[in-house]
């Protein structure tokens, strides 16, 4: 599955990420990971101590990942409103649901402080990122007055996991993507008084 030319904590991560994404916590085995990297149970062992090891390595790693593909489009050139659009509307598994997101529905990774502490940086981390662009758009007169910047980020946040969620319970895209466009008319930019 994994390219052998990956090195075997990458291919064990790597799997880990798949089916910590399709399974959870408590439906992804030792056994099954091995097999998914293809790797022994000796070589998962040398690298890391156990599955909460593994599983604390792969849910950082798809922090940092959501991290940086948020980033390239929120840091990206443009408007404010232009990298919230491009956040927004930017390709997405939308079916699949967001990975991160997903994981912080399982019982077993947000009953574990260390498990959770990722989930939750990368997501408050996007909730202050989107909140510096709202500031900086309504400074230069781009959102309309009286925007709050916090919690219209931590709306945009939880619109895109909602509409995960929306997509995936009517096994159609069109409910997350309702959601982004009503999100979309609500940041529009204000007419200026003549």
């Amino acid at each position: 599955m994994y390219s052998v030319r990956m090195s075997t904590p990458d291919r064990l991560i790597e799997a880990t990420q798949d089916l910590l994404w399709e399974r959870g916590y408590t439906g992804t085995s030792p056994k099954a990971i091995q097999h998914a990297a293809g790797a022994g149970q000796g070589s998962m062992y040398h690298h890391f101590t156990g599955k909460s090891d593994l599983a604390l390595a792969a849910i950082s790693r798809t922090a940092q990942e959501m991290r940086e593909t948020a980033g390239r489009l929120l840091d990206g050139p443009g408007t404010p409103h232009e990298r919230i659009t491009a956040y927004l509307l930017r390709e997405r598994e939308v079916l699949r649901g967001c990975p991160v997101g997903r994981l912080t529905m399982d019982p077993d990774v947000i009953a574990d402080d260390a498990l959770r502490a990722p989930l939750d940086a990368t997501l408050e981390w996007l909730r202050e990122r989107i909140a510096a662009l709202l500031q900086e758009g309504l400074d230069n007169g781009k959102f309309a007055p009286g925007t709050v910047p916090g919690p219209v980020a931590a709306t945009i946040v939880a619109t895109v996991q909602g509409g995960y969620v929306l997509a995936r319970a009517s096994g159609s895209s069109a409910a997350f993507d309702s959601a982004v466009d009503g999100l979309l008319s609500l940041l529009a930019t204000p007419a200026r008084p003549a």
